[in-house]
């Protein structure tokens, strides 16, 4: 059995993990997945040279499954203006079905 969900993607630099936590929690999502990230966009690749995703300049990124769309809008909302004016960073949402469902 499915069941329907919001999966919202967030990659950025990973000084900003714990503000960015803070926020999810706060809009009552139950949690989030955190895994290193690196690669290309529009600012570039890290000071390296060389897509990373290791050390202190690394980027993360922030899966976090929500039961409606309201709750990840409502988190990429608050995390775009909050951070995105002066980190690098995207955020994107997509539909999701989470088999055998939990709590989320």
């Amino acid at each position: 059995m499915t069941q329907k969900a919001t999966k919202l993607v967030i990659v950025t630099e990973k000084l900003l993990m714990k503000q960015i936590s803070k926020i999810i929690d706060e809009a009552g999502a139950a949690g989030y997945t955190v895994m290193p990230a690196g690669g290309k966009g529009s600012r570039n690749v890290r000071s390296s040279g060389q897509p990373t995703v290791g050390g202190t300049d690394s980027n993360i990124k922030i899966e976090v499954l929500t039961a409606n769309r309201d709750i990840a809008l409502k988190i990429s909302d608050e995390v775009a203006a909050q951070f995105f004016d002066d980190y690098s960073g995207i955020a994107y949402i997509c539909d999701a079905e989470v088999l055998h469902a939990h709590t989320f």
